[in-house]
Parts: structure tokens; C-alpha cells; sequence
């Protein structure tokens, strides 16, 4: 009997995550006030060396997974920058890539998010605040129970580079 239940209480759980058409889009909403002001993301190596694209050009994509509806996102965002998607907040500090001489190549940004408390309008805590790779993302995880964030890619450029 014990196992019958938590068969159909498995049942539910995936019949809940199926691709309905009819599912909710996402929604940006507006960043509270006091939480608007980010600091400017500290210079790279490559921008203190004058290599490659200075930092404020340089353009993240991140991808932003609801896992409750099963709505993914791109969130596309400058070192700087942050945006709003319901009750996650993301902010990017820093977007790097390997020279393109370099052996190993890896794209990475290190990421804030801030997730809304429950029962309350504009009180966010922090969930994670690290670097996030392309090419390992086992090396730093976001671990919440209802978002996923990821790493897609950074663009930015190295000199003769075509």
C-alpha cells in the first residue's frame, strides 16, 4: 500500500512538469528601490592588462530555469547590471572567456541571485553569489529548490581575434 502511494504521488510530480503550451510566460517585474544599486564590477586581469573587450561591454547570457513551471529564460546582461524575472533577482559582477590561445577553452560570470521571501513584497535573500562555468558547471552550483541559473555564454572579443 506504502508503495502504491508514493508511486501516484510520483505520477503527479511528472505530469506536473509536462510542455503544456498553456503554461504561464515569464513576467519581469520591478527591482525594489533599495536593491537597484549595485556596485560596479571590479576590473579583470585582461582589462588591467588593456587585453581584450573592457568589462562594461562584455554581454552574459544566462539562462534561468523555473522549475515549479518549468519555464527557462535567456536573461542577456552586462557586468553591472541585474534583472528581475518574478521572485528572482540576477546580477552579474563579472563575464569571462579563455584566450582563444589558451588550450582549455571555458566561459564563465560570476553571478548574485536573490530569491524573494515568501509572504513578503520586497525581501529578498541571497542564494548564491559565485563563479558559474559553461564547460563545469558541477564546480559551482545554485542550489535552490526552484531555480536553476546557468551559464550560456560571454561575449567578448581578444585582439586578432576573427
Amino acid at each position: 500500500m506504502m508503495r502504491a502511494g508514493a508511486l501516484l504521488a510520483g505520477l503527479a510530480l511528472l505530469t506536473a512538469c509536462s510542455d503544456d503550451p498553456a503554461a504561464p510566460t515569464p513576467v519581469e517585474t520591478e527591482i525594489p528601490e533599495e536593491l537597484q544599486n549595485v556596485a560596479p564590477p571590479p576590473a579583470s586581469v585582461a582589462e588591467v592588462a588593456g587585453i581584450g573587450t573592457p568589462m562594461e561591454e562584455r554581454v552574459a547570457t544566462i539562462g534561468l530555469l523555473n522549475k515549479r513551471n518549468n519555464l527557462a529564460q535567456d536573461l542577456e546582461l552586462r557586468p553591472g547590471e541585474q534583472q528581475r524575472v518574478g521572485d528572482v533577482i540576477v546580477r552579474l559582477r563579472a563575464c569571462e572567456r579563455t584566450a582563444p590561445w589558451e588550450f582549455e577553452k571555458d566561459e564563465g560570470a560570476f553571478v548574485q541571485v536573490l530569491v524573494r521571501e515568501r509572504g513578503s513584497e520586497n525581501d529578498f535573500r541571497s542564494v548564491f553569489s559565485g563563479w558559474l562555468f559553461k564547460n563545469k558547471p558541477s564546480i559551482n552550483v545554485v542550489e535552490h529548490p526552484i531555480y536553476d541559473v546557468w551559464v550560456k555564454a560571454c561575449a567578448m572579443e581578444f585582439p586578432g581575434e576573427e
